[in-house]
């Protein structure tokens, strides 16, 4: 099992979600798990250490494993179905001794990160879903928008302005104003 850390959420817009970015702690690979939006905001209240006034689930699911004096040994990204991640918590207590319980990625990532537990992902998955970072980073960056020379903006301008858009007029008045001074 190679051992990842929570890089970063990212909205998705294809599906939107976000995606948890879980990258190699000694690696370069990062692995997007796409989680739903109440998901990915407990990850960002966990990653932030932020306290709510009441529990949330992944708050309550931390309180009963400490409540039966209980502890998350580590969380398991275990393998990759038909596009669909499965994860593992695996609990140690003296009461009930070793379990493995099957999770959602998102609830294991989140629950983990509330109590300091190593997030882990089979080499396989990282494998099968892994990306290098530096394709994260191009695929993030925005696209840039072709330049229009000056006497373009003016041309646009005089014919938004004689077809009555005077919104867009408006806006491409401004756009020359600021590269004018």
């Amino acid at each position: 099992m190679i051992p990842v850390k929570v890089l970063k959420i990212s909205y998705h817009p294809e599906s939107r979600s976000y995606a948890v970015i879980l990258k190699e702690i000694a690696g370069d690979k990062c692995l997007p798990v796409i989680v739903g939006s109440f998901e990915a905001q407990s990850i960002a209240l966990a990653i932030e250490v932020v306290d709510t006034p009441r529990p949330l689930t992944h708050d309550l699911i931390c309180d009963v494993i400490t409540g039966i004096d209980g502890s998350l040994k580590t969380v398991r990204v275990s393998h990759l179905q038909d596009g669909v991640f499965y994860a593992q918590m695996e609990l140690e207590s003296d009461d009930i001794g070793n379990r493995i319980i099957d999770a959602r990625p998102s609830d294991a990532i989140a629950v983990a990160l509330r109590m300091n537990a190593p997030i882990l992902v089979a080499p396989r998955v990282l494998e099968e879903a892994g990306v290098k970072e530096d394709t994260l980073k191009n695929a993030n960056q925005p696209r840039n928008k072709p330049n229009l020379s000056l006497k373009a903006l003016k041309e646009k301008l005089k014919k938004a302005v004689e077809e009555e858009e005077y919104e867009i007029a408006a806006k491409l008045r401004d756009k020359i104003s600021s590269l004018e001074s």
